[in-house]
């Protein structure tokens, strides 16, 4: 009877063992299973946000696109085709009978200053497509131009640094970098009132870095509309272009700091 009651006790401590184990396990399998799951849904919200922020950032190349489209036919449109509207009606009064001397000076001249005008202008919609001097000798010297462009009108005072040096044959990627600083730079004369830019090039950890400042009036960077409008989108859209990363820090009357890589 003893050993009847003995192999009980072990047949008993066995079972409540093994149901113990086996309750483990399945707590374990559940808590892998729903662990997992969670993990697969954050990734999942993750894939769906980067792709919501591609989907902005590709809207904002796209907009970014049709408005300078649209600013390049106004401009068409308003200065050139103007220009050459008035030459040819100039141009067929010189075919009009018994003309005297001065007047056909005087249309002769109207057509050359015309002409003149409209070939200047149009070097100036050339130079905002591509600026020859990015295109022929680099990102160096293409924004030490831009920085006298800007230094020249007087409104604003343009400290330029390059500690770093710039392969021509990159130009295509540069030249994004190029409409990043045009764009900082216009935002922080037209919006900031800046009276003075700062741009500094350095290289580091084999990227190059960018680091742009102004004393300007700021703004509040917590304001949706701010980090959002069409220039920072147009801006973050080029980063992500280049693979980089863009830290901007502002606040009102603290001027603006934007630092980013390539």
């Amino acid at each position: 009877m003893k050993n009847l009651a003995n192999e009980k006790e072990i047949v008993a401590i066995i079972f409540y063992t093994s149901g113990f184990f086996i309750i483990m396990a399945v707590i374990l399998v559940l808590f892998f299973y729903f662990s997992r799951k969670k993990i697969i849904q954050k990734e999942l919200e993750k894939k769906d946000l980067e792709i919501q922020y591609q989907k902005e950032l590709l809207s904002a190349v796209i907009i970014t696109q049709e408005e300078e489209r649209k600013r390049i036919a106004q401009d068409l449109h308003d200065d050139i085709s103007s220009k050459l509207n008035i030459v040819s009606l100039n141009s067929h009064l010189l075919s009009t009978p018994n003309l005297t001397n001065n007047e056909v000076i005087e249309i002769t001249n109207t057509i050359i200053n015309l002409t003149s005008k409209a070939l200047d202008n149009s070097r100036k919609i050339a130079h905002g497509l591509l600026p020859p001097v990015l295109d022929k000798f680099g990102l160096h010297a293409g924004v030490e131009e831009l920085c006298l462009d800007f230094s020249s009108s007087k409104a604003v005072k343009v400290n330029y640094e390059n500690k770093t040096t710039f392969d021509i044959m990159d130009n295509d990627k540069h030249l994004h970098v190029f409409r990043i600083l045009q764009e900082l730079m216009n935002n922080s004369l037209r919006h900031g009132k800046a009276s003075v830019i700062s741009i500094v090039f350095e290289k580091k950890d084999t990227k190059d870095w960018c680091f742009y400042t102004d004393d300007g009036i700021g703004f509040e960077i917590k304001n949706h509309n701010n980090q959002k409008g069409l220039g920072m989108k147009n801006i973050e859209s080029r980063v992500a272009f280049l693979k980089g990363e863009m830290v901007l820090e502002t606040s009102i009357n603290k001027g603006v700091s934007v630092v980013f890589n390539f």
